[in-house]
C-alpha cells in the first residue's frame, strides 16, 4: 500500500511511502484484538479495593449477651457480619488483574488494528517535523491542514519529541506515542493515525521485519 507523504500544510511533497503488507495488510483477527485490549485495560486497574472482614473491624471481643434465655438468636461478637457496623462477608480484597498474553498474539492484534485503519483510509503519512517550542496552536493548525480537525487523532513519532508532546497535551482529541510503544488500544481509540515519515521504518523494526 502506497501513501503520499504530506507536509505540515497538508500538501503533497512528491514522495511516497510503502506500508508493508505484512503489517498493514494482514487478515485481521478480532479475537486477538479483544484479548490485547482486555489486557491493556486490566493492567490499568489498580486493584486496591478492600473492605474489612470481621477480624479487622474495630470493636469489643466480649460476648454481647448470654447464650440462652433472651428469646433471640444467639450472638457472640459485635463484629459479626449480621450486625450493623460488623465485618463484610466475602468483600473485595486487593488483587492484580494482570494476565499473560503471548507476544505473537499481541503482535497479531496490533497488525490487525493497523490493517483496519489502512482499509478505512484513516492513515496519513506526514513528513518529519520539529517544533522550536511547545505551541498548541501549531498542532491545531496541522490537524486543520490535514482536514482531521474534528477527529480523534494519534500521532506516531519515530523517537521522543518533548515539544510535540507538550504541544498536543492540552488537546483532548490528540494523542502522541513513539512507534516502539504503539499499542492496539491506542490505534483503535483514535479515528485517524498520523505516521511521521520516520516512524514507518521504526514500526517495521518493532515487528522485526
Amino acid at each position: 500500500m502506497e501513501l503520499s507523504v504530506l507536509n505540515r500544510e497538508g500538501k503533497e511533497t512528491g514522495r511516497k511511502v510503502t506500508l508493508n503488507d505484512l503489517i498493514f495488510g494482514v487478515e485481521p483477527n478480532d479475537h486477538a484484538i479483544y484479548l490485547d485490549v482486555k489486557q491493556y485495560m486490566a493492567n490499568k486497574r489498580q486493584g486496591t479495593h478492600k473492605s474489612k472482614e470481621r477480624s479487622e473491624v474495630a470493636g469489643s471481643t466480649r460476648k454481647i449477651k448470654r447464650q440462652k434465655g433472651t428469646g433471640t438468636a444467639r450472638a457472640g461478637s459485635i463484629k459479626s457480619p449480621v450486625f450493623r457496623g460488623g465485618g463484610t462477608i466475602f468483600g473485595p480484597r486487593p488483587k492484580s488483574y494482570d494476565f499473560k498474553l503471548n507476544k505473537k498474539v499481541k503482535q497479531l492484534a496490533r497488525k490487525s488494528a493497523l490493517t483496519y485503519k489502512a482499509r478505512e483510509n484513516n492513515i496519513f503519512v506526514l513528513e518529519d517535523f520539529n517544533l522550536e517550542a511547545p505551541k498548541t496552536k501549531e498542532m491545531v493548525n496541522i490537524k486543520s491542514n490535514l482536514q482531521i480537525a474534528d477527529k480523534k487523532s494519534l500521532f506516531v513519532l519515530p523517537a521522543e519529541n518533548n515539544n510535540i508532546y507538550l504541544s498536543s497535551r492540552n488537546l483532548q482529541d490528540v494523542s502522541v506515542v513513539i512507534a516502539s510503544e504503539l499499542n492496539t488500544y491506542q490505534i483503535l481509540n483514535a479515528k485517524t493515525i498520523v505516521l511521521l515519515e520516520g516512524s514507518v521504518k521504526k514500526i517495521e523494526e518493532a515487528f522485526k521485519l
